[in-house]
């Protein structure tokens, strides 16, 4: 029989959950660890059945049953003194409600003390895994407890084999994760991902005696890291070493104990970012979906004063993807590949010059990025946005070195007939097979298309802009030049400073500028009179926006906006000065030996300066490139200016490599509509007597 008829019956014991009042978000944390022990007690049972039929009924006489259980421990897959010793089940306990508590408390302490640990048996303070103490109490608490027990016994796995139960195990956790994602960025790679990731794996490795060993670094409950590693068996007789680590106690118990009845795994606990399991591993294939938009501020320190040297940059601390990413590179051999999920946001995020943008540099310069696959939106369970598939090699085909490809498989996909949460779309056999085909041959096509790694870089090139007038002058040519102490050279001051009577801007004047006293009634001291009161009436003084006028002894002086330039009036005569800043300034002094607490207000003209950024495209040749951004200034920059610091940016855009105009409709089309929309109005208003 079809394994999956559990699928309804298991989540039918959450009738139960509901009719107790348990929100739904909280089932899973009820059913983990009742799962758990279904498979764990199926799987034990039928270990003894495989011993027993190795034995052949005729040998079995012939052991001490002590000697029997002991082989079953060396298996390293458990063991359950109930079970074994007592040949009692879960089913059997469950047929006696008088003895029931003290049975089943007996039945999970028979348990090995690994498996005591994943099930939270004994929890108390710190790591309760699946916490089934917690989750007994409360449903002691609510007078539930045998009768949920009774329907998880009543599903029978006994007759299921490792590969069929971890079927039916990926859609349960496919459910749970469905209601009970605490965190927006947690995501759970549905079956088709899984397959496309097994599949673009398999076209890049080959049938071999040496051990494949995969890794996933956020493994959760192992349903990415153990269907891909299914899936390889079936295409290959190479054998498979399974690697992964999770932080999530429940997520980590589940791929553990499944990892447990797999010919050779390891799951460990803990988070990679600050404490890898497998810090002197190397893998031939790495897989991950980590979280999307997660913060790692709570582990900042440890991540900033890391020693491993895996980390080259440090991304925005909201969203620690890169951080797995470059984590993952870390761990791959000199020949090995990998395939890691991650949102858009890994392609793009940060400016030129930021940590974001310098670890897709990094990656691109290293050569092991081989391709990005965008997939449908609505593929995974909790999310509608676009996602992408990061293809990692360490051994390029040589006609691969040095480019990317990107493939645009939005539209490669199958919808299905009934949603699963958010999942209305799966990239079905047919579009898997295309998509594999496409990245094999590496070559254009109408939704795929291979660039040398350069084309995704950029200069930012950054300039001084120096303001002008309508003639086309700037204050700066009005600054009277100095001989620089240190150099001897002659060089322009920065600045004119005035000294002067009145600052008005037609609502206040300002006529004193070295305020000592201040009004008792208003203020406590002279410096409160500052903070108050000056600080902020300086403060809003705005040149541009305010008929701002200057006035001193021998002069007027102000910003005329239509000119663009700054104005001086000596009697009658006006003289423009070249476009250029006045500039107001408050400070607070204290008391020195030779004068008084005092509040001074100055006024600078400056020239107006203005840095700015110009996106330039990026060319391989530096001499080249140098070229290329002088004539693009050379083009399209009109005002002086000075050359400051380039930064090389990387981004990955593909909405600008695969964006489609769309089609204008005919002027006739649209006219013929209008008319029959005028002709069906007016026969209304006919309709209408109007």
């Amino acid at each position: 029989m079809d394994i999956l008829q559990y699928e309804s019956k298991i989540w039918a014991t959450a009738d139960l959950l509901r009719g107790c009042g348990i929100k739904e978000s909280e089932w899973p944390s009820f059913m983990m660890p009742f799962f758990a022990l279904t498979m764990i007690e199926s799987r034990l049972i039928r270990m003894l059945e495989e011993e027993i039929r190795e034995i052949g009924e005729e040998s079995l006489a012939d052991i001490n049953k002590e000697d029997l259980y002991e082989m079953i421990k060396d298996k390293g897959q458990g063991y359950n003194k109930y079970i074994f010793e007592q040949n009692k089940t879960l089913a059997d306990i469950c047929k006696n409600d008088k003895s029931f508590g003290i049975d089943f408390d007996t039945y999970l302490n028979g348990f090995d003390g690994e498996t005591k640990d994943l099930l939270g048996v004994e929890a108390s303070e710190g790591e309760k895994f699946l916490d089934i103490k917690g989750v007994i109490t409360k449903l002691n608490a609510k007078k539930v407890l045998l009768g949920y027990t009774k329907l998880w016994a009543e599903i029978d796995l006994k007759p299921y084999n490792n590969s069929e139960i971890t079927t039916l195990e990926e859609h349960i956790k496919r459910k749970w994760a469905d209601i009970s994602a605490e965190t927006a960025g947690e995501q759970y790679t549905p079956d088709d991902v899984i397959a496309l990731i097994s599949e673009i794996i398999a076209s890049k490795i080959e049938e071999s005696d040496k051990l494949l060993k995969i890794y996933d670094c956020t493994c959760g409950g192992g349903n990415l890291l153990f269907g891909v590693e299914d899936r390889i068996n079936q295409k290959f007789k190479r054998l498979t070493q399974t690697f992964g680590q999770d932080w999530n106690d429940a997520l980590y118990a589940l791929a553990k104990i499944e990892s447990r009845f797999r010919p050779d795994s390891r799951i460990e606990h803990g988070n990679t970012l600050v404490d890898d399991k497998f810090y002197n591993e190397e893998f031939d294939v790495v897989i991950a979906n980590p979280p999307y938009g997660v913060s790692w501020k709570g582990y900042q320190k440890d991540i900033e004063n890391d020693k491993t040297g895996r980390f080259k940059y440090l991304p925005s601390i909201s969203d620690g993807q890169l951080l797995f990413m470059q984590h993952l590179i870390s761990k791959l051999d000199s020949v090995g590949m990998g395939v890691v999920v991650h949102n858009g946001s890994t392609l793009f995020s940060g400016d030129a010059g930021s940590s974001e943008s310098n670890i897709r540099k990094w990656m691109i310069d290293s050569d092991i990025v081989e391709a990005i696959i965008q997939l449908p939106t609505d593929e995974f369970f909790n999310t509608g946005i676009y996602t992408y598939l990061w293809v990692l090699n360490r051994n390029k085909q040589s006609k691969h070195i040095g480019k990317v490809m990107l493939i645009n498989a939005s539209e490669k996909f199958k919808p299905l007939k009934k949603s699963k949460g958010s999942k209305r779309k799966e990239v079905d056999e047919a579009n898997r097979i295309e998509i594999v085909e496409t990245l094999t041959k590496y070559e254009d096509t109408d939704y795929a298309k291979v660039f040398y790694k350069e084309f995704f870089y950029f200069n930012k090139q950054a300039i001084m802009l120096t303001n002008v007038d309508e003639n086309g002058n700037s204050f700066e040519e009005k600054l009277p030049m100095v001989a620089n102490k240190r150099t001897g050279l002659e060089e322009r001051v920065s600045s004119l400073s005035l000294t002067p009577i009145e600052i008005s801007n037609g609502e206040q004047t300002i006529k004193e500028f070295n305020v000592t006293t201040f009004d008792t009634r208003k203020y406590d001291s002279l410096s409160a009179a500052y903070e108050q009161d000056i600080k902020q009436v300086v403060a809003s003084l705005d040149y541009k926006e305010q008929p701002l006028v200057i006035t001193t002894a021998d002069a007027k002086y102000w910003f005329d906006s239509d000119k663009e330039s700054l104005i001086k009036k000596v009697n009658e005569k006006t003289e423009m000065l070249g476009c250029g800043k006045i500039i107001v300034k408050a400070g607070f002094k204290k008391a020195s030996k030779t004068q008084p607490e005092r509040i001074e207000i100055t006024v600078e003209l400056t020239p107006d300066y203005q840095k700015d950024y110009e996106i330039i495209p990026f060319h391989e040749d530096a001499t080249e490139n140098r070229a290329n951004i002088e004539a693009f200034m050379g083009k399209y920059i009109t005002k002086p200016f000075v050359y400051l610091e380039n930064v090389v940016g990387v981004e990955i855009n593909f909405n600008k490599v695969f964006y489609k105009t769309e089609k204008l409709r005919e002027v006739v089309e649209i006219l013929g509509e209008i008319e029959a929309i005028e002709v069906e109005l007016k026969a209304l208003e006919e309709g209408l007597g109007l």
